[in-house]
């Protein structure tokens, strides 16, 4: 097989893997099932903040905070203003990125510490808003959205809301990937590698800076709308910032700049954090284990062992040395 046909022959064993996974999962029960759907959408997440941080250089202490707003104006759509969810979705989208783009507009002044500070606000401050604003979220009693629906199909068991996550972890993969190819993902990345070349270049930094978290945000959005909807029960309760350490931990874990590595590092730290539940604040010591050895042994996340088995192609030797050992 060609170096060039093998990158398809994984994807396409990787997108029939995907197709079948949820039938073999359903085997082992709903708590396996549960945990792969919620790996999908943690996936979702995992994507969004990689594309910020990973992809621009912004580090975000906040995105369980935009994954709340997404979980909120989904359910408010459907509940309140009658919304099919197929529209409820992407308006949650656009809501979620529009308040991600005012969070990055004062966040481009800042940078390292004091943007993961900011960032980490913003995620504190979410779920106290959606607590106290009890007239429209209903306080700690939450909301109870409805699984989707379409014609007379019902997404509500655990298979068919898989495949229902999956094409928006498809969605949102394309969409990234072809960002990142265009000129404007080539910029987020200028500004992420330097700056100050950036601006030289004509770059508008703090224009990508505010995009990124707004495209981001919108994404985050996307993932907290399909959770609403899955387990149909939304308070305040649902995501803290202890949420955003993990989702943090998936990408470092994954790989920093890579999609794949966004999946990786979101299946493996869910099932981790889901399998240790019973372990109570054993968790937490058990899921920072996992990352501190996954960062002393693999600096480069889970994607650089792939990337280390990759074979080298093979360069000809200069002209001249061949030439010489030709005539020798």
């Amino acid at each position: 097989m060609t170096n060039a046909a093998r990158p398809r022959a994984l994807a396409a064993t990787v997108a029939l893997a995907a197709l079948v996974l949820p039938w073999v999962v359903a085997r082992l029960g709903p708590a396996a099932s549960y945990m792969l759907n919620l790996s999908v959408i943690f996936a979702i997440v995992a994507i969004a903040l990689n594309l910020l941080t990973g992809f621009s250089g912004q580090i975000s202490l906040g995105h369980a905070g935009f994954l709340m707003l997404g979980e909120y104006a989904s359910a408010l759509l459907t509940l309140k203003a009658g919304f099919p969810f197929w529209a409820a979705l992407p308006a949650s989208a656009l809501l979620v990125g529009a308040i991600g783009f005012l969070v990055g507009l004062p966040a481009v002044r800042l940078s390292g510490n004091f943007l993961a500070v900011a960032t980490m606000g913003f995620g504190l401050a979410v779920p106290e808003v959606m607590l106290n604003w009890a007239g429209l979220t209903h306080g700690s009693a939450g909301l109870m959205p409805k699984s989707p629906t379409i014609g007379g199909f019902s997404f509500g068991s655990d298979v068919a809301y898989y495949y229902l996550a999956l094409f928006c972890l498809a969605l949102v993969w394309y969409i990234c990937a072809t960002l990142l190819r265009s000129r404007t993902g080539r910029a987020l990345q200028a500004v992420r590698d330097s700056e100050p070349a950036a601006l030289a270049s004509g770059i508008n930094a703090a224009y990508h800076k505010a995009l990124a978290f707004a495209i981001s945000a919108a994404f985050a959005g996307v993932a907290g709308a399909l959770y609403a909807h899955y387990v149909n029960f939304v308070s305040p309760n649902d995501f803290s910032i202890q949420d955003s350490f993990l989702f943090l931990a998936m990408i470092v874990v994954g790989g920093l700049g890579s999609l794949p590595g966004s999946l990786l590092g979101a299946v493996l730290l869910t099932v981790v954090s889901q399998l240790s539940t019973s372990l109570g604040q054993f968790s937490i010591i058990l899921t920072g284990s996992v990352m501190l050895l996954a960062v002393l042994f693999f600096p480069g996340g889970l994607i650089s062992l792939a990337r280390r088995r990759r074979p080298t192609p093979r360069v000809p030797a200069p002209l001249a040395q061949r030439s010489a050992a030709g005539g020798s």
